[in-house]
């Protein structure tokens, strides 16, 4: 999700790395504004949201949120990936307080 329209390639570029490594990705590249996006995809249960600005695509980073934990703060694309691929490996589910 990137948090205006001037940081949607590197959202697209960030899309394609994950797409790449066999993970089902979606961006966000509405004009909508991104507590807007953000809400709308803790109500559609999505797992991580990858939030893209002026900071990230300096750092080659992005914001995460985690749908369970909320804010997890700025993470390299690196440090991601190995998350990623270590809850994949451990088949870890993952549930919030308010699922049933």
């Amino acid at each position: 999700m990137p948090v205006s329209e001037k940081f949607s390639d590197y959202g697209r570029k960030v899309e394609a790395e994950l797409k790449s490594r066999g993970y089902r990705v979606t961006g966000d590249y509405r004009p909508e504004k991104i507590g807007f996006k953000i809400r709308e995809a803790q109500l559609e249960k999505i797992p991580y949201m990858l939030v893209v600005g002026e900071k990230e695509q300096s750092a080659g980073s992005v914001a995460v949120r985690d749908r369970v934990d909320g804010d997890l703060g700025p993470m390299s694309l690196a440090e991601l990936f190995r998350r990623l691929e270590e809850e994949v490996r451990e088949k870890r589910i993952r549930r919030s307080a308010l699922s049933t």
